[in-house]
């Protein structure tokens, strides 16, 4: 029988596949990950509600952050190709403590989304095709959600490549989708032939402060899930070719097409549909797209329907793949249980951490889904929480690993140094906003207070608080995580190494190439 941490042809450690996808897959798998067509559905009414007309500019305004953020992603990666991204990193960088928090708020963003996703699409297959009954059965509709999340994990153990065929195919169909029903609606805005009470697009629309404060932090949060997802291209580096230089840039790259495209939709829905429309149909998330399409473009809007269905159902396989590899890297590196390190020998991909994060999603959508048909909304909201937090812990990291280069040149200041620590300024700026705005039950999508305040905090705090627990009690344990100590860019790459954790022997020595600096460019 062949040893699980061996693979057939070296009898060394197995490890995941090298080089199984290239710099366009990772592109791809990253603007997958974000679920554009499903995003833009289930946020555009919240979005109009809280800030009107200014919905483009507070999109342009949350995209600031996210490309501050994927800045640090990419000089990070230059040095440490590690499928763990936030928790490798700010490990190195803060040490164990920060970097096991980081780790799980990783993890946990993926378990709390994926049941979401695949319930709309699952439900906009079916609206597809003209099944409305089947697509608003509650039993129905939790059955084939949880079948869904099992085969996309399925394709996800399969392998790497065959992901990423997938997401070509399916990320191309969305994207132009959506750009063509931009099109089409805003010639009909342009031509006075829409269906609904049109308004023309003007500049003042991406000044997203053009219509006061109110609002401003809740439409940002949502903003900031709406990008939310790109550094799944940087989750697959130890997969990816070129890996000290592609994932990052995919993670760059996809950062400016989403702002292209959310842009656009936005500024059509916006200007089709008119900002008094979407307010009033705020509460119906996700089918406001539904009734736009029908009306939009006749016999076509099975185009738009499909495109959300292919959204939900790309990202609901993508965004496993951050929670699995954040998983394996912390396995490996012993701050989890070691079974969460296993890699299939044949498929060269983490099956044990896939299939966890898989069960525990589908447990989740189904208990959340059976106490509150609300619930899972307000899930949303909590997720902006944890990605903020663990985003803004990734810039800070940066400017702390890499601080004694920040003065060695301008374009180090600026883009390792103050431009990551201003996303993450930004973003924490967020996250106190937005914790105090949700204290108040009133302000959540769910109105009923969850222990006095409202459920995305309970939901948020909830998720941390958990995570402290857990991390507490495997510092007592296992103790060897904790021995790593923080470093610069400049000092040796030393970690634990656990790959002989249970067969008799723990030793410690440097995992990769001997130094920090190996393989990285030079900024």
């Amino acid at each position: 029988m062949t040893d699980h941490r061996t693979t057939p042809a070296t009898g060394g450690p197995a490890k995941l596949k090298p080089n199984a996808i290239g710099f366009f897959d990772a592109l791809v798998i990253g603007l997958a990950s974000t679920s554009p067509a499903y995003t833009i559905a289930a946020i555009i009414g919240g979005l109009v509600l809280y800030t009107g007309v200014h919905a483009p500019g507070i999109m342009l305004a949350s995209f600031i952050p996210m490309l501050l953020i994927a800045s640090a992603f990419y000089y990070l990666n230059t040095v440490d190709q590690d499928c763990g991204t936030t928790f490798s990193w700010v490990t190195r960088a803060m040490g164990p403590w920060f970097g096991w928090i980081g780790g799980w708020a990783i993890a946990m963003t993926g378990v709390l989304i994926v049941g979401s996703l695949a319930e709309v699409g699952v439900r906009y297959s079916l609206l597809t095709v003209g099944l409305e009954d089947l697509a608003y059965d509650p039993v129905a509709i939790r059955v084939l959600t949880v079948l869904l999340i099992i085969v996309m994990t399925a394709i996800c153990v399969w392998g790497t490549e065959i992901s990423a065929r997938l997401q070509n195919v399916l990320i191309v169909f969305q994207i132009v989708s959506l750009l063509v029903f931009a099109v089409v609606a805003l010639t009909q805005v342009f031509s006075n032939t829409s269906a609904f009470d049109s308004i023309t697009p003007s500049w003042e629309w991406l000044n997203p402060f053009g219509g006061g404060w109110e609002g401003v932090t809740a439409g940002l949060l949502l903003g900031v899930f709406a990008y939310w997802g790109w550094e799944s291209a940087v989750n697959l580096t130890e997969e990816t070719t070129n890996s000290s230089q592609s994932p990052g840039k995919a993670a760059i790259w996809s950062t400016i097409v989403l702002l292209v495209t959310y842009l656009s939709v936005t500024i059509a829905v916006v200007a089709l549909a008119g900002d008094a429309f979407l307010a009033e149909t705020a509460d119906e998330e996700d089918a406001i797209f539904q009734v736009l399409a029908a009306d939009t473009m006749g016999p076509c809007a099975w185009v738009v329907m499909l495109s959300v269905a292919t959204s939900a159902i790309a990202s609901t396989q993508t965004t496993i793949i951050p929670a699995s590899r954040t998983g394996l890297s912390m396995a490996r590196r012993g701050a989890l249980p070691k079974m969460f390190g296993h890699i299939h020998p044949r498929f060269r991909t983490p099956d044990v951490s896939t299939w966890w994060v898989a069960g525990i999603a589908s447990a989740y959508y189904l208990v959340v889904g059976l106490l509150s048909e609300t619930a899972l909304w307000d899930t949303l909201t909590a997720l902006g929480l944890l990605i903020a937090f663990y985003y803004a812990l990734t810039g800070i990291a940066c400017a702390i690993y890499f601080r004694k280069r920040l003065t060695k040149s301008v374009k180090s200041f600026v883009l390792i140094g103050v431009g990551p620590v201003l996303g993450s300024l930004l973003l924490i700026w967020l996250l106190i906003s937005a914790i105090i705005d949700y204290g108040n039950p009133e302000n959540a999508y769910t109105e009923t207070p969850w222990f006095g305040v409202g459920p995305p905090l309970v939901i948020g705090i909830g998720i941390f608080a958990t995570g402290v627990v857990l991390m507490i009690i495997w510092y007592f344990r296992d103790r060897r995580y904790w021995e790593e100590r923080p470093s610069t860019a400049e000092q040796p790459i030393v970690r634990i190494d656990t790959t002989s954790v249970g067969t008799g022997s723990a030793g410690r020595g440097a995992v990769g190439s001997g130094t920090a600096g190996s393989g990285e460019a030079k900024p």
